[in-house]
């Protein structure tokens, strides 16, 4: 079985950077544990630098407000604006502030610094309902089907997953269903080359029929994973999301078991309306996982907050540059860290 790990793996001899997805491995010797685990910690601490870069613009103006003397009634006000700001969300940004206001009065804390890492807690603890692994094998081939609206990093986001799975031994099958936006075909079958992988695409062909090949192909083939690269759609396009849901359908015709995860990919920078995508998807479809993407730069990275707080489906993975090693694994500490330190 292939699993997702939250934690860096070990990386790859030849290359510096860090696997989103592992093999089952034999249990090894202490010093041998250690030397690995030590190995990994720097790509994975690399890339938590470019977390906390590309989060200054959302956790700047959040900080911000701790850097004051007092803890009062102007401070939390100043907090609520910055996360609201930020587009955390109404409800996210009520309970993330009763929650604090109720852990600084349990503590008696008066310091701005520690009321800051009270915050630091309360995030975390809002966020880890969102912390789950994303696990690969128990199904063969396990079908993955990736949605997302055009200009959410759809495509790449599968090009990336594609090559840290071929790169831990796992077999790859892709399904071009993306038939709707021009040259996403193309695009998906460059991904293909790079990583060395099969791609099952038609000129012209019927998303839910290339999907519907793929998973069988990948079947016949022993494929370890299928993955469905679907349409980008807006959920206003009703008879877009229908054939989504057609999609859906034929993939369990020919694996009555499929699809085994269901993935919305959505960028960062739409704050609130990356929220409604969560909801108009997860309807239509019953999402299982998030990608969500572009975090770097971005000012509205308290979005998953109020994901978090209104839809808490689990999020794979985040994404915070162009780079293949820019996604990685999403863990709610780590993000919290980043936003606020």
């Amino acid at each position: 079985m292939f699993r997702f790990f939250r934690s860096s793996p070990k990386p790859e001899p030849a290359q510096d950077k860090t696997p989103l997805v592992s093999p089952s491995a034999k249990p090894m010797a202490p010093s041998t544990a250690a030397s690995q685990s030590e190995s990994s910690e720097a790509p994975r601490q690399s890339w938590l630098s470019k977390l906390k870069a590309g989060l200054r613009k959302t956790g700047g103006s959040i900080a911000s407000v701790f850097t004051g003397t007092q803890i009062d009634d102007a401070l939390y006000e100043e907090l609520e604006t910055a996360l609201l700001l930020a587009d955390t969300g109404v409800k996210a940004t009520e309970h993330l502030l009763q929650d604090l206001k109720s852990r600084v009065k349990a503590t008696k804390a008066t310091d701005p610094a520690a009321v800051k890492a009270l915050l630091i807690e309360v995030i975390t603890d809002l966020l880890m309902p969102l912390q789950k692994q994303l696990h690969i094998g128990s199904q063969k081939p396990t079908v993955l089907m990736v949605a997302g609206v055009n200009g959410a990093g759809k495509t790449t986001s599968i090009g990336k997953l594609t090559h840290h799975l071929a790169d831990q031994g796992a077999s790859v099958l892709l399904a071009a269903a993306d038939t709707f936006r021009a040259a996403a075909r193309e695009q998906l079958a460059v991904w293909a080359q790079r990583n060395t992988v099969e791609i099952i695409s038609q000129q012209g062909g019927d998303p839910a029929a290339v999907s519907f090949d793929a998973v069988s192909a990948g079947k016949a083939r022993g494929r370890d994973v299928v993955l469905v690269d679907t349409a980008g759609r807006l959920p206003t396009q009703l008879h877009l999301m229908e054939e989504l849901k057609k999609i859906k359908r034929v993939v369990q015709k020919a694996d009555a078991t499929a699809p085994h995860e269901v993935l919305l990919v959505i960028d960062g920078n739409t704050g609130q309306n990356a929220l409604m995508q969560v909801k108009a998807f997860d309807e239509a479809l019953g999402l299982t996982g998030l990608i969500v993407t572009k975090l770097d730069g971005t000012a509205k990275g308290g979005v998953l907050c109020a994901i978090a707080r209104e839809k808490a489906i689990p999020v794979y993975f985040i994404g915070v540059g162009e780079q293949l090693d820019d996604l990685q694994t999403f863990d709610a500490r780590e993000f919290a860290e980043a936003l606020l330190n």
